[in-house]
């Protein structure tokens, strides 16, 4: 490939980069919006009951038809599917109960995550600067949850949770990745929202545990609600958007060199940024800001020494 070619394909990457990241944001903001009215549990059924029609419809066929569902690894993506269900819902916890910035600036400690679990499963060596990032990082975690505070809230761990279970998907995608297609890992994923979100709305969803719910997990537990007419675009957009994710974010480690996609996930903040001051009216204080800066430069930081080294990037907080 000429440098020209490759040069093209970076740019093409970042631009599905770019777009992933818009895709996860939408996606975030009509999570918040929706969430006072319905169960985590049925928004995260109505978006997969969304998402897989689409993806059967409008991307399986460009991706060899049914052999998508062709797999030598039926446990791994069980194992996958699960992280990626439970990682989005202690996400979703996470932005239903935190100002929106808060909640993805936490969420950004995944690639530090990764990092460390690379060490721990794969035996990957990790140096004393990347190292010293990751302290960084989860030092601006503890200024954002101000732990032991008045002001902290029980909110704050559930995009850590989501940070840990996708860097375990992570390292199983990348255990995976050498026989398995990323719109088999994708459909799978989106088969496990379904069946899960389902099962958990079978035995709960008629809220009988609402009562025992605090204000930072009520979203989880209560019960079922019929759709309002008006929330059905906002459920058809999350179906979509976050599909549409995905697959941009796939294509760009696909075309692209990762070190030079990975920093344009990171859009993702500024994007959560807005949608808080316009639409729900929250803006971080003095000491959110302070957080925010150190968790985005440790991860960009760790992408930057590690391309400049030539070994693996830690990818950003991949929404599969």
């Amino acid at each position: 490939m000429t440098q020209v070619s490759i040069e093209r394909s970076n740019l093409v990457g970042a631009l599905c980069a770019f777009t992933a990241a818009l895709c996860f944001s939408l996606n975030d903001v009509a999570i918040k919006f929706v969430s006072d009215g319905y169960a985590l549990h049925q928004v995260v059924f109505l978006r997969a009951l969304v998402g897989i029609p689409t993806f059967l419809i409008l991307v399986m066929p460009f991706f060899g038809g049914f052999r998508v569902f062709r797999t030598r690894r039926p446990l791994a993506h069980a194992a996958r599917g699960l992280c990626v269900v439970f990682a989005n819902s202690f996400l979703f916890l996470g932005l239903a109960a935190l100002p929106i910035a808060d909640a993805v600036a936490i969420f950004f400690v995944s690639p530090l995550v990764i990092t460390v679990f690379s060490v721990i499963f794969l035996r990957e060596r990790v140096g004393a600067r990347r190292w010293a990032a990751i302290a960084v990082g989860f030092v601006g975690v503890l200024l954002i949850a101000k732990p032991g505070t008045s002001a902290f809230q029980l909110a704050s761990v559930f995009p850590m949770i989501a940070a840990s279970l996708y860097a375990v998907m992570h390292i199983i995608a990348r255990r995976i990745g050498d026989t398995e297609s990323a719109a088999t890992m994708a459909i799978y994923s989106q088969s496990c929202f379904l069946f899960v979100s389902a099962a958990i709305g079978l035995s709960i969803g008629d809220g009988k545990l609402a009562e025992m719910a605090g204000a930072d997990i009520d979203f989880l537990l209560r019960a079922w609600a019929p759709v309002d007419t008006a929330d059905i675009p906002i459920f058809i957009l999350l179906g979509i958007s976050g599909l549409a994710g995905v697959l941009f974010i796939s294509q760009a480690y696909r075309l692209s060199e990762a070190a030079f996609a990975a920093p344009f996930e990171y859009i993702s903040m500024p994007m959560a940024i807005l949608w808080g001051v316009t639409v729900f009216g929250t803006w971080p204080d003095m000491v959110a800001w302070a957080g925010i800066a150190l968790i985005l430069g440790s991860g960009l930081y760790l992408v930057w020494r590690e391309s400049r080294k030539g070994t693996h990037v830690a990818e950003g907080p991949v929404r599969r």
